[in-house]
């Protein structure tokens, strides 16, 4: 943390190298959140450029008082979200990740191997999950996202959202509860 913190201190200097490695260490989470937000591997990298560009806008006016990866989630997240105001259609969370598998199907498939038959069973499981995930109002979703996908604590996830915890907390009961409403469906 107090690497980012120095790395972001530079770059508000002009430090094109710490910028650099900012980019490097936080662009595939940022990848990921924007992701499960739009729904789109193209969008998800338009959002994490704009993501970038307004981050290196305003440098100067980090205050110190979360940590970088806070406020740089905080950028990605208000970015996605502008961008599904601009567009509005059906989202859809199918796509997987650079590496081919979602942060979901690490968790889901990680353990003793079940063989191919559980495999096939678990992948499954995953790809209903995340398009019920898809099907969540945002409101729901990006909490959701932060919180159970990106293992951000609760407090990083209110700050995030700039909302409290108790609000946080009522926002990510009503998604888990539309979440388990949407796999009871299927």
């Amino acid at each position: 943390m107090n690497d980012d913190a120095d790395l972001l201190t530079r770059a508000a200097a002009g430090d094109e190298t710490a910028f650099g490695a900012l980019v490097r260490e936080h662009t595939p989470r940022m990848y990921r959140v924007a992701l499960r937000i739009t729904g789109s591997a193209a969008e998800a990298e338009d959002v994490v450029q704009d993501s970038w560009l307004a981050a290196w806008r305003s440098l100067a006016s980090f205050r110190h008082e979360s940590a970088v990866s806070t406020w740089l989630y905080r950028v990605v997240t208000n970015s996605a979200l502008a961008l599904l105001r601009r567009r509005r259609p059906t989202i859809s969370l199918d796509a997987p990740e650079p590496d081919g598998r979602s942060t979901l199907d690490s968790a889901l498939l990680a353990g003793a191997d079940p063989g191919p038959e559980g495999r096939v069973v678990r992948a499954e499981e995953v790809d209903a999950v995340l398009r019920a995930i898809g099907r969540l109002e945002v409101s729901q979703r990006v909490p959701l996202v932060l919180r159970e996908l990106e293992g951000l604590s609760y407090e990083e996830v209110a700050e995030v959202l700039d909302v409290n915890v108790g609000a946080l907390r009522s926002r990510l009961h009503r998604a888990r509860v539309a979440l388990l409403a949407e796999l009871r469906e299927r």
